[in-house]
């Protein structure tokens, strides 16, 4: 029986198995280390699908600005409805039928997507109750700016210029309070799509604020 005292043939016969060694000692730590770092990156992307496209819950600042909005809406559409059909002043009619249109429309898309959300278009809380320190800005049960019963009637009666003055003194005041909650919401809300309702109140009820002033300072009014 011959042996080989070769370096070289001793060192080739114990490779197989030093590197078999060496192959599981790095594989398995190396696999795993991978599989945890994916695992961690799909636990990261569904935690920002979720904080960027879940839907707002039942006690949401969102879903509560979107119910007491559109009960807001729905008050300066009434008052916009009245004035439209009664004034004799075209600008007047213009601007108030503008109102009513923008707003019912806006009220459109808060309903459709509180109805998206599978969300009640109405609530158990009281209005307000979403904004910090909401009830203190409810007077009789009316959210900002909104008109009094009693106020709404005497629209109703009143014609002429007086009429005029009448809803654009209400409907400067409903807007201050609507804007006031349309840009707490934007503070607190997480969806972009109230963010961008909630902003597009707020620069087209402004602008309505500047013609409102200057038609009744035309008026002598202001």
């Amino acid at each position: 029986m011959t042996v080989s005292t070769e370096p070289d043939a001793a060192a080739s016969a114990a490779a197989p198995e030093r590197t078999f060694r060496l192959g599981r000692a790095f594989s398995v730590p190396f696999f795993a280390g991978m599989l945890a770092g994916v695992v961690l990156i799909v636990a990261v992307v569904a935690v920002l699908y979720q904080q960027l496209y879940r839907h707002p819950g039942d006690n949401s600042p969102e879903a509560g600005f979107l119910r007491d909005m559109s009960t807001h809406h729905a008050q300066a559409v009434e008052m916009s409805m009245i004035a439209h059909a009664d004034s004799t002043n075209q600008a007047v009619i213009t601007l108030a039928g503008d109102m009513a249109l923008t707003q019912q429309g806006q009220i459109n898309y808060m309903q459709a997507w509180l109805r998206d959300w599978n969300l009640s278009p109405t609530s158990s809380q009281p209005p307000m109750a979403w904004m910090p320190d909401g009830a203190g800005a409810v007077v009789n049960g009316l959210m900002p700016g909104m008109a009094t019963p009693e106020q709404i009637d005497a629209l109703r009666k009143a014609t002429g210029r007086q009429q005029d003055i009448q809803f654009l003194t209400l409907m400067r005041q409903h807007h201050l309070g609507g804007i006031h909650m349309a840009q707490e919401v934007i503070q607190q809300s997480k969806n972009k799509d109230v963010d961008w309702l909630a902003g597009t109140m707020v620069a087209s009820q402004q602008g309505e604020i500047v013609a409102i002033d200057a038609m009744l300072k035309q008026m002598g009014a202001g």
